[in-house]
């Protein structure tokens, strides 16, 4: 597994199976490269939060994927107040992802938390699998609770008919910085048998947050002993996770090719260089009036 520049493994995801290959699971631990979405895009508590539980379910997800070119796509519109959230990570697990409204505040939920279900609303999880194919796979649920965790668990159980637990959490300090992030994935194979199924089910109802075994030092690797071991856990490996974004002037540029004649006119009539940032990772570009013009020639 790669190794950070600060020496240490950093963020992470394990892959596991237990009961004889009938439950595979993932377990992932996601702080810096949600810290890393916080500084980018200045989210509030709650907006990084939701971000994030996004992001770290997309690592996971991510890394299920064979292909070195597929792309999963997380969609999540709602009619909440965050507005949406869009998450993407390729099979390497490097993922990036934005918020409509980083800015967002609302109150604490009932339970004194932050209140990522009122911050989505109502509205759809929307999964991309773009593996090569002439059209992506893709799969749409109702949110059941804006939760994310849940939804995607709900997802998996309707779209892709894989019994799955899915707990993802992002505990933040007092000055607003990521403290802990991370998640897990556990599935059943379909030659799980019932009784394996119940006793599953029975382990998992006595955990209570994903981000509590994280704040108590634990690894993913811990994380996954504590759920599974009791069903023959076997670490199979583990994948560095990072937030990464491909963007570049190369590319932006050929974003401004499809504006349109018209506006790269205006644009050019200013006689001022024009900014443009990416939605993903919030990196600026700056092109001046000579380049929209060699922009505009490109059109004719």
């Amino acid at each position: 597994m790669e190794k950070r520049a600060d020496g240490g493994l950093g963020d992470y995801i394990v892959r596991a199976a237990a009961a004889n290959a009938k439950i595979r699971a993932f377990a992932a631990t996601s702080r810096n490269l949600v810290e890393e979405a916080r500084k980018r895009h200045n989210t509030s508590p709650v907006a990084t939060a939701a971000l994030g539980r996004l992001m770290t379910a997309g690592a996971m997800m991510g890394s299920m994927m064979k292909g070195d070119k597929d792309i999963l796509t997380l969609r999540i519109q709602g009619d909440g107040p965050i507005g949406g959230i869009t998450v993407t990570a390729d099979s390497r697990a490097d993922v990036k992802g934005c918020v409509v409204n980083p800015e967002v505040l609302i109150h604490a939920n009932s339970k004194g938390k932050l209140d990522v279900a009122g911050a989505v609303g109502r509205g759809t999880l929307t999964v991309i699998r773009d593996i090569g194919l002439k059209e992506p796979y893709s799969g749409q649920i109702d949110l059941i609770s804006g939760e994310i965790a849940e939804d995607i668990t709900y997802y998996y159980a309707v779209s892709e008919q894989v019994p799955s637990s899915v707990a993802l959490g992002v505990l933040m300090n007092r000055e607003n910085t990521v403290r802990q992030a991370g998640g897990f994935i556990i599935q059943l194979m379909p030659d799980a048998e019932e009784e394996l199924i119940t006793a599953l089910e029975r382990h998992l109802s006595g955990i209570t947050s994903i981000t509590s075994f994280l704040d108590a030092g634990k690894s993913p690797e811990q994380i996954l002993q504590a759920i599974l071991g009791d069903f023959g856990l076997e670490i199979l490996d583990k994948m560095s996770t990072r937030f990464y974004c491909d963007c570049s002037k190369q590319k932006v540029e050929k974003a401004l090719l499809s504006v349109g004649k018209t506006e790269l006119d205006d644009m050019i009539a200013a006689g001022e260089p024009v900014e443009v940032s990416c939605h993903f990772c919030s990196e600026r570009y700056q092109f001046g009036v000579k380049e929209l013009e060699n922009i505009r020639n490109q059109m004719d």
